[in-house]
């Protein structure tokens, strides 16, 4: 039986439409693909994005991490620097304070106001035998004389000075009355001892020295006498101060 041309038009158009169905799903897969392959470019592309940002932000707090280190070792040395400078000054100062607390104690023994003892010398003036010519009172020890010791004594350095166990202020009074002498009001028969605290060889050289305190007393008729002492004690001019 052959086949009418109504069936092969049919048939035609059934292999036709085939076709155009097997090109749509074709099409439809390859834009389905396309699309996901886009979106995952996109999705890779944004997670790659957010771990340069990432790596930026954090590049930049190490930055500013390793400038505060620094300033932070800057203000370290500044502060090293400063603790130096205190304890060298505290040191000075130190140094310095000692060396007030010394002068201070010095001045008040020359004051009188602490007690004395040391090494030191005693020089003692006796009045000298009249031989009966000339005037008697140039063979005695007279004040003038006491102060030409006293005098050459503190030039030496004498730290303290005492006569006849009196210890002398600076503003100690000094009166001739015959055969004594007062002191600030106390009276002291001859001999006078003058005791003075400090170096023993200077204080010697000083009163011996040619054309001294020494020759002077010898040609005034006063007899002298030094005595080189180891320990001189001498009691402060302050009541309950020895």
């Amino acid at each position: 039986m052959k086949n009418s041309p109504h069936s092969k038009k049919s048939v035609l158009l059934n292999r036709k439409y085939f076709i155009i169905l097997v090109v749509c799903i074709i099409t439809g897969f390859i834009i389905g693909f396309s699309y996901n392959l886009s979106k995952d470019d996109r999705k890779t592309g944004s997670v790659s994005s957010i771990y340069v940002q990432q790596g930026e932000v954090y590049r930049e707090e190490l930055i500013e991490q390793q400038e505060r280190n620094k300033e932070l070792a800057e203000e370290l040395d500044t502060l090293h620097e400063t603790i130096r400078n205190y304890e060298k000054e505290f040191a000075t100062t130190e140094e310095h304070y000692e060396l007030l607390v010394e002068e201070a104690e010095q001045l008040r023994i020359l004051l009188g106001e602490l007690p004395a003892v040391g090494k030191g010398i005693a020089v003692t003036l006796r009045d000298n035998e009249y031989n009966g010519v000339g005037n008697p009172n140039h063979y005695i020890v007279h004040e003038s004389h006491i102060f030409t010791v006293i005098n050459e004594l503190k030039i030496s350095g004498a730290e303290a000075i005492a006569i006849n166990g009196q210890r002398l202020k600076t503003n100690s009074y000094i009166s001739c009355n015959g055969p004594v002498i007062t002191i600030d009001g106390n009276q002291y028969p001859a001999p006078f001892v003058i005791e003075a605290v400090g170096d023993q060889a200077s204080l010697t050289a000083a009163l011996e020295m040619a054309g001294g305190v020494v020759d002077q007393l010898l040609s005034d008729n006063v007899v002298i006498t030094l005595e080189k002492k180891e320990r001189i004690l001498m009691p402060s001019i302050i009541k309950g101060k020895s």
